[in-house]
């Protein structure tokens, strides 16, 4: 049965300030076919099934899946089974894309350490040789110049 919301629809700009995404973003996914707005005029017009294909396709982009990999899951909908087999194809390909997405965190968390650590080597060879060399090292010394500075003009104050 239909809702009120199956016939509403949508502007380019209300699906833009809806999701964050740019006119730009969803006029090349119509290139593309992943949308397929009504015309009237020059105007565009979307309707419940393209709110919910966008709003699938930003996830989709989110997650990291391709365009290809969203469009293939976007065209095994079929309402007459309850999107079940759908479902199922999505849910494989979810659960591949959270390992890979392990994965990579795995990858990017050992990088990180490995950089790290060549900071730690770097910085501590430099602050033996050429402390001056540091990041930083240059704050420091206009700091402590003006410090220094201030005080050679003021080098004994008496107390009262």
């Amino acid at each position: 049965m239909a809702t009120a919301d199956d016939h509403r629809t949508y502007s380019i700009r209300q699906l833009c300030r809806e999701f964050g995404a740019t006119a730009r973003a969803l006029r090349f996914y119509e290139d593309k076919g992943l949308l397929t707005p009504a015309r009237k005029g020059q105007t565009r017009v979307y309707d419940a099934r393209d709110r919910a294909r966008l709003k699938l396709i930003l996830r989709g982009r989110r997650i990291g899946f391709t365009l290809t990999e969203i469009q293939e899951m976007l065209d095994l909908y079929d309402r007459n089974d309850g999107n079940t087999h759908q479902m199922a194809i999505a849910l494989a390909r979810h659960r591949a894309q959270i390992e890979a997405l392990k994965q990579q965190r795995e990858d990017l968390n050992a990088a990180i350490e490995m950089a790290e650590e060549a900071c730690a080597a770097m910085e501590s060879r430099l602050s033996e040789q050429r402390p001056d060399l540091l990041p930083g090292a240059e704050e420091y010394a206009s700091v402590l110049r003006q410090h220094l500075d201030h005080h050679a003009h003021h080098p004994f104050k008496l107390r009262a």
